[in-house]
């Protein structure tokens, strides 16, 4: 009986990570930058804002680092703090390119053989400075910058870029990348915020 329990556990949480990440599109009217360069994407993101999900909720100080495989892929950290527990938490991934290298399509997998897309969909061409990405539809959604912070004409355009492009924003989550009272990683962990 408990390696039944054991089995259907297994089976609930691959499917749930399939409905959640096993999807490779982009959505419908989006496309990809071109002439994406990985190197030069590789290295770390700080996360400017997000439509909010189960897995990055109450999270702050979100940074993601991409460094390049052998394999020709990158090797995705992504790290935040999580300000109901008072904890850091990361997570490690493997991407690889879903068309081209030239093209901004990867496939992420945090859980095994399951993938879901990450789409850059603007970026800054010149220095890559900012990123803009969705997920297989639109309630996937991030902003991404090399600093702290983003400039207010950069951040407006790229929201109405996204707006036009059938992104429903109004529940944008900006996230906090300057609270100086979040312990630097791997110092001791804050004490969990109270209860509202």
């Amino acid at each position: 009986m408990k390696l039944l329990s054991i089995i259907i556990l297994v089976f609930l949480i691959a499917s749930m990570s399939y409905l959640m990440f096993g999807k490779l599109g982009i959505p419908d009217g989006v496309s990809a930058v071109q002439n994406f360069d990985a190197k030069r994407f590789a290295g770390t993101w700080y996360e400017i804002a997000r439509l909010d999900h189960g897995f990055e909720k109450g999270m702050s100080h979100v940074t993601a680092d991409y460094q390049p495989r052998d394999d020709g892929g990158f090797r995705v950290v992504n790290k935040g703090f999580n300000t109901k527990t008072g904890h850091w938490e990361s997570n490690e991934a493997k991407a690889f390119f879903i068309d081209t290298p030239d093209v901004g399509r990867l496939k992420v997998s945090f859980f095994g053989p399951f993938y879901g897309s990450y789409n850059v969909i603007d970026l800054d061409p010149e220095n890559y400075r900012y990123a803009m990405v969705t997920g297989p539809n639109t309630r996937f959604f991030w902003i991404l910058s090399r600093d702290k912070t983003l400039d207010n004409p950069t951040m407006q355009r790229l929201v109405q870029k996204a707006i036009g492009l059938g992104f429903k924003l109004e529940k944008l989550v900006y996230v906090d990348q300057k609270d100086e009272t979040v312990p630097a990683p791997g110092a001791a962990p804050a004490a969990p915020a109270p209860a509202p």
